[in-house]
């Protein structure tokens, strides 16, 4: 690709910031024409479109959102540079995209993520929420910086990414205090035909969970299967079976949900990680969000 023009780059951003060229031509005070000629230089020189028409909007392509976030970090920096120059302390916020699988226990993914926020540099997290593969997709693409989740890379998924642990626990199973004191008694053989609720089939915690009551034979009735690790809890809190946490959370989880302890199962471990298109972690909000988690979250 020919080196970038920033006259040309400047154009572009305006126009995506506003979604409209008339707005941004009042913005650089420049005709209509002209802020077209020069966006269509840049793609030229891209080769790729970076809008498409929506009815009097323009919107971003795939390419234009990575190219708007490439571009948007560069003039907020000039921005700050100015800001600098002139004696005034910066203000300026970084973004950070993150992708959080919908199982991902929430209480954790805010340890997790909170370190992202003590940086001597404001943080704002954008947090997407969904399924592993689509959050990988959008890695790779750069629109996101970061994947959190509770399995690696799939083996057969040709992504150009890495695995980074975050750490990894028990598990502990809670239960609103009525079932949770009968199921105390006689555990593990008191969970036979006892209501459970379970991720669903694509979380590890799920396999995890079902060769451990295989290998105790134990054999519960699964009466709830939920993508959603918070809407599983809230079941949970109201009686309709036992489930599953991460050890690390579990006080925090029976203080916030009225729940009790029924036992912690040491043969179920649980592994973190954040998947990122860095071999070695160097985004320094990804930094913290890695080391926070190993030193204090599970360490």
């Amino acid at each position: 690709m020919n080196w970038l023009n920033y006259h040309h780059l400047l154009y572009f951003w305006a126009t995506a910031k506003h979604g409209s060229i008339t707005r941004a031509c009042e913005e650089l005070h420049l005709t209509p024409q002209t802020v077209s000629a020069q966006i269509r230089t840049l793609e030229k020189v891209i080769g790729e479109s970076l809008f498409v028409r929506a009815g009097r909007r323009m919107e971003l392509t795939d390419t234009g959102r990575l190219v708007f976030r490439y571009a948007d970090e560069i003039f907020n920096l000039g921005q700050e540079l100015s800001e600098t120059l002139r004696g005034h302390p910066s203000t300026r916020s970084v973004t950070l995209h993150v992708g959080l699988v919908d199982a991902f226990p929430k209480l954790l993914a805010h340890h997790v993520l909170e370190p992202a926020q003590r940086q001597e540099q404001r943080v704002k997290i954008v947090l997407h929420v969904g399924k592993p593969d689509r959050l990988l997709a959008d890695l790779v693409t750069h629109e996101l910086d970061v994947v959190i989740g509770d399995t690696p890379i799939p083996p057969g998924l040709k992504v150009r990414a890495y695995n980074h642990l975050l750490g990894e626990c028990s598990v502990t199973l809670l239960a609103a205090p009525p079932l949770a004191k009968k199921l105390r008694r006689k555990f593990p053989r008191s969970l036979d035909g006892a209501p459970m609720l379970l991720p669903t089939a694509d979380a590890a915690l799920r396999h995890a969970l079902e060769r451990w009551l295989d290998d105790v034979d134990a054999h519960p009735e699964i009466v709830g299967e939920f993508a959603d690790s918070a809407v599983l809890k809230v079941f949970g809190q109201h009686g309709a079976g036992v489930f599953a946490v991460p050890t690390v959370v579990e006080a925090e989880v029976r203080r916030q949900y009225k729940v009790h302890k029924v036992a912690e199962v040491a043969e179920v471990t649980e592994r973190f990680y954040a998947i990122s298109v860095e071999r070695k972690v160097r985004h320094p909000a990804v930094a913290a969000i890695y080391d926070g988690a190993r030193l204090n979250v599970f360490g």
